[in-house]
Order: structure tokens, then sequence, then C-alpha cells
């Protein structure tokens, strides 16, 4: 089963989200900041990470940089989810090493499709 690490500091956006990707036969762990997301990687690693930015702690930044530098030889994709919407926001996103961002609010089908194309084995809708 595709594990799905989804880290945000709303409990309201993990739930919405985490029952989206769970109906879609996704398995998500849940963390509320990059510190917490590190030790649940540490514990096992998922297959996709998806990130809000601005978190306390450790934001989606630091988080996405740590994942792309600490663990680049199990190659994990990195989903930026963000309400941060300026085309700057989404270059930096980008330049740290993110494979995708989407800006909240989105879609789910959005956030289904992106999910997808970076894994190339998510179960159909």
């Amino acid at each position: 089963m595709i594990t799905v690490l989804l880290v945000d500091d709303s409990p309201t956006v993990r739930s919405m989200v985490s029952d989206l990707l769970r109906s879609k036969g996704l398995q998500v762990v849940e963390a509320c900041d990059g510190i917490e997301a590190i030790e649940k990687i540490q514990a096992k690693c998922p297959d996709l990470v998806i990130t809000d930015i601005v978190m306390p702690r450790m934001n989606g930044y630091e988080l996405c940089r740590w994942v792309k530098t600490n663990l680049k030889e199990r190659n994990i994709p990195v989903l930026m989810c963000t309400s941060k919407s300026e085309q700057f926001d989404h270059y930096w996103g980008l330049k740290q090493g993110a494979d995708a961002y989407i800006t909240k609010p989105f879609q789910p089908a959005d956030l289904i499709q992106t999910i997808k194309k970076l894994l190339k084995k998510v179960p159909n809708q």
C-alpha cells in the first residue's frame, strides 16, 4: 500500500486531506510540523510527502530540503500544498526541491491528479 506523509499544522486541513487520500486507497501518516515529520520519516519512510509551508518549529521549505538532502537515494517526491500563492512562493518551493506545488484552496481532483503524476501508481479514483 502506498503511504503518504501529510504535514500541516492545521488539524482541519489534515483531517480533510487525510479523508480524501484514504478514500482513494492510500495509507496516510500525519505530522503537525517539519520536526514531527522527520521523526515519522525516520520511523517509516513514506512513498510521498505532502507539506504545507508555513508551520511552527520547521517550515515546509526546510522539510523539503531535509528530505531531498538526507533521503536523496530514495527519491521521495515532495508536494507542497500551501496557501502561499505568489509566483515567487511557487518558484522558491520548486527551488527547494519540491516536485510539485498546489495552492490552497484546491480542487480534490487536482490533488489526486498531481499525486498520480508523482507516483505513477496511485489507485484509480
